[in-house]
């Protein structure tokens, strides 16, 4: 009887070897794991892509909202999940970027070390807009009121390390002026206060500032793309201004990996999601909030993430940003 041994266990290996030979992505559904909590923009956007992306691969997509530590928690999940394909993270800005600038103890790890790029899912500029009771209605307007009161004048932003702060200490040292932050724990109480009066201008991203300036609730100072924004053509990009030449920054989410995960693997992924952004209902849905749908390949993602991180470093250092 002693024959049968091998070819009994031969049996029992046999379904562990057809499933470890099953093709990416059939062997199971895919996580996305999105690291805020639900109901933001970041997690609207994941879910938007991740529904036409199932379809695409014939493979259920998952959303995983794990919060925490400003996205830390979430990207550490995914950074220590199998780099086998079934686990991707919406990565920002602020979480793949600057966090570990700011709070290295919430960071255990270095996000550009541990999570390999796959594709931009989109960018978006920054409004700096003011509440009615705001006098000034120009950007030029504000600062002048701002060196005429040094340190008086307040900005809100959702958080201390973010690029929205980022940003607007940039614009300040860009303008020779000292405006005093007003760090949220979220955007949510921001829309309030700057309509109410209570802080006089916001850094706000443009999916929370376009609605907003269009209901005619506040009046944006300015955009800080490149170039005007779409949705609000009247307001300025700052970068036009004097003094102001050059100024540019967007808030990005791109969807990342575990790193060592095959490059076959990213390079379909990316090939998808492309084509998805592409879609017109989803760059329209994009669009409508102010959002730029992304592109570009995965090694692009890369230099582009690298490069942000090496800017928002210097900023940090000059402005002494710390958690």
């Amino acid at each position: 009887m002693t024959f049968l041994k091998p070819l009994l266990a031969a049996a029992m290996l046999a379904p562990a070897l057809a499933m470890a030979q099953v093709p990416w992505p059939t062997a199971r559904a895919i996580t996305l794991v999105v690291p805020y909590t639900a109901g933001g923009s970041v997690d609207y956007n994941a879910r938007l892509v991740a529904q036409r992306l199932s379809e695409r691969l014939k493979q259920t997509v998952i959303i995983d909202n794990i919060g925490g530590a400003g996205g830390a928690v979430g990207l550490a999940r995914a950074a220590a999940a199998a780099p086998d394909g079934y686990t991707l993270v919406a990565g920002t800005d602020s979480a793949m970027a600057i966090g570990r600038l700011v709070n290295p103890a919430a960071y255990r790890f270095d996000p550009l070390q541990a999570l390999t790029p796959v594709c931009m899912l989109n960018t978006a500029p920054l409004v700096l807009v003011a509440g009615p009771r705001m006098t000034a209605k120009t950007y030029g307007e504000f600062v002048q009121l701002a060196k005429a009161s040094p340190g008086h004048l307040t900005y809100a932003t959702s958080g201390i390390g973010t690029v929205l702060q980022l940003a607007m200490e940039l614009l300040k040292e860009r303008s020779g002026i000292f405006v005093t932050h007003v760090p949220y724990r979220g955007g949510g109480q921001i829309a309030t206060d700057v309509i109410g009066g209570q802080v006089d201008v916001a850094m706000l991203v443009s999916t929370t500032a376009v609605p907003q300036v269009a209901s005619g609730r506040m009046h944006a100072l300015g955009v800080t793309s490149a170039t005007r924004l779409d949705a609000l053509p009247q307001v300025p990009a700052l970068g036009e201004l004097p003094g102001l030449k050059g100024y540019a920054m967007v808030s990005w989410t791109g969807v990342f990996a575990p790193a060592g995960t095959p490059p076959a693997i990213v390079k379909r992924l990316n090939e998808e999601l492309n084509a998805v952004l592409r879609e017109p209902e989803v760059a329209g849905k994009l669009r409508e909030q102010g959002a730029v749908p992304g592109s570009g390949s995965a090694e692009e993602l890369g230099r582009f993430v690298r490069a942000e991180h090496e800017r928002y470093a210097k900023i940090v250092r000059s402005a002494n940003i710390k958690e």
